[in-house]
Order: structure tokens, then C-alpha cells, then sequence
């Protein structure tokens, strides 16, 4: 047992144990995520001069959630909440589609307001959904990785530094995917970088929020896990 009273613990030694909060972080993450991909995603907002997609000031708080699920619970259990937000972000699409698709009723007149807001175009739902799972798997390797390199310390370099990692796998997958050849190179390359930094920026302001929710959580389940053991590939679900 560590000074601050929890046990260091290895991933794989948690077997099938029951976890206090570990399906309401789920929960919230997966819920973030479809809300931000469904109801921020369609809209531009200008506050002080800049224009942002809406979504963005909500989109990097399912990192925060990447972040504190990984560091408390190891890679193996964020990666189930990726492949389950996964499969969430793609029956969203289906859904979209098909809802949309539907012929609307005589008299209805709210077709084409429904079509512009989730009649999102093919490319840019695969390049969503690829660029999420491509960039929450870089974020959560890379937190497990360095709470390993750091024996535990430093929480802020590791929080902020694998945002800088995931966000950046996340925009250099989705700007190309979805705007190359629409847009010129020069807006892509604007957009991603921009985009980027903010979210990025938006993870460091965050951090005292990271490092309470991190520290209650851990305090509650009595463990601080690490993932010394851990089979650190992406395509499976088990909790090893």
C-alpha cells in the first residue's frame, strides 16, 4: 500500500472484481461523445472574432473522461469504453441515415431543417468514427505508457501529453478524410492545426478537474492500477 493509502496494483490482477464507478464513467463518456458528435457537431458559432465548430467546447471533455478511465482503470477497461462508444458512434450513423432517409409525412414541413442537421454526408461519418477510434486508442496507450515511465507521477504531463498525441492522430485522420479536395490544402491544414490547439489547450484547463474527479475516484476504489502486464493491442475486449 502507497503513502496516499491505495494499493498499486497490476491491470490483469483485477480479474472480474466490482468497481464502484467504472459503468457511470462509461456511461458518461459514451453519452458525451454521441452528444457531442450529434448536437455540436452541425452548428458554427462566432464568439470574439473566431469562428468554431460548436461541438469543440464539448468534444475534449470525452478525453478528460479517456484520461481519468485509463489512469484509474487501466488501458484494458478504456479500451472497452472506446469499442463501446465505438459501436454507439456507428449505430448513431445508421439511425441518422435511415431517419432521415424516411419519407417524411404530408404536411410535415421540417424535412429539409432534419436533413441539415443529421443528414451528415458518408465521408464524414467514416472519417469521424475512424479518427475517434484511432485517436482515443493513441490518448489512452500513451497515458498508460508514461503513468509507467513516471512510476505514477506528474499526472498533468501525462494528461496534457497524450492529448497531444490522440488530438493529433484524431485531426490528422478527420480534416483530410472529410474535407480533402472540398477544401483547399491551406483550410485543411488552418482547420486541423487550429482545431487541434484548442482542444488541446481546452485538456490543459481542465487539468484541476482531471486531477479531482482522478483523485476521488481512486480514493473510492482503493487502487491505483498499472498496466505493467498488459497486452496494449487495440482489437479485443477482454480485461487483460
Amino acid at each position: 500500500m502507497s503513502e496516499t493509502g491505495l494499493h498499486r496494483i497490476d491491470a490483469g490482477a483485477l480479474g472480474a472484481r466490482t468497481l464502484r464507478y467504472y459503468d457511470f464513467l462509461m456511461a458518461a463518456f459514451v453519452a458525451i461523445l454521441l452528444l457531442s458528435n450529434l448536437i455540436g457537431a452541425a452548428k458554427l458559432a462566432t464568439l470574439g472574432g473566431f469562428t468554431f465548430g460548436a461541438g469543440i467546447l464539448f468534444f475534449p471533455l470525452g478525453y478528460v473522461l479517456g484520461d481519468v478511465l485509463t489512469e484509474v482503470y487501466g488501458y484494458a477497461r478504456a479500451r472497452r469504453c472506446v469499442w463501446v462508444g465505438f459501436a454507439a458512434m456507428l449505430f448513431m450513423a445508421i439511425m441518422s441515415w435511415v431517419v432521415v432517409a424516411l419519407p417524411p409525412a404530408d404536411g410535415w414541413p421540417d424535412q429539409k431543417a432534419y436533413e441539415a442537421v443529421f443528414g451528415s454526408t458518408w465521408r464524414i461519418v467514416f472519417a469521424s468514427v475512424c479518427a475517434f477510434w484511432a485517436g482515443e486508442f493513441a490518448n489512452s496507450f500513451v497515458l498508460a505508457k508514461m503513468k509507467l515511465w513516471t512510476q505514477g507521477r506528474h499526472l498533468w504531463m501525462r494528461t496534457i501529453g497524450s492529448t497531444v498525441v490522440g488530438q493529433g492522430v484524431d485531426s490528422l485522420l478527420f480534416y483530410p478524410l472529410a474535407f480533402y479536395g472540398n477544401w483547399t490544402d491551406a483550410q485543411v491544414l488552418t482547420v486541423m492545426v487550429t482545431n487541434w490547439a484548442m482542444k488541446v489547450g481546452w485538456e490543459a484547463i481542465l487539468t484541476p478537474v482531471t486531477y479531482a474527479v482522478v483523485a476521488f475516484v481512486k480514493r473510492r476504489e482503493g487502487l491505483d492500477i498499472y498496466d505493467e502486464a498488459t497486452d496494449f493491442t487495440p482489437f479485443r475486449t477482454s480485461l487483460q
